[in-house]
């Protein structure tokens, strides 16, 4: 698993290339809190390269979400394909979400 950042304005965009799976989605949870303190909850995981998540993953997607939501933030997902999105409908947590057709959308959505 790879994870990518970089800052984009004032928002930054974590990158995952690889499964969000077992001991890597505890890598990508504790990245993603490292990024969301140091951006003001300004966060975009950009989800193209992710084939697969696991309930490991949605675990950490879920905990990083209740967290950015104590103070008034919000995970957004960007580029998420069919597979990963099915999940998360099928899960019923599609709805912890906002999704973005791509990066540029969702970063615009801080605007």
């Amino acid at each position: 698993m790879n994870i990518q950042q970089r800052r984009q304005g004032a928002v930054t965009v974590l990158k995952l290339e690889g499964p969000l799976a077992g001991s890597d989605a505890a890598e990508l949870k504790k990245c993603l809190l490292e990024a969301q303190r140091d951006s003001l909850g300004r966060l975009v995981l950009d989800a193209s390269a992710i084939p697969l998540v696991d309930s490991k993953g949605l675990e950490a997607l879920v905990e990083v979400t209740q967290v950015m939501e104590q103070s008034g933030k919000a995970l957004k997902l960007c580029t998420a394909n069919e597979t990963v999105r099915e999940v998360l409908e099928l899960t019923g947590l599609a709805g912890m979400f906002e999704h973005f057709e791509d990066v540029n959308a969702a970063v615009r959505s801080f605007l």
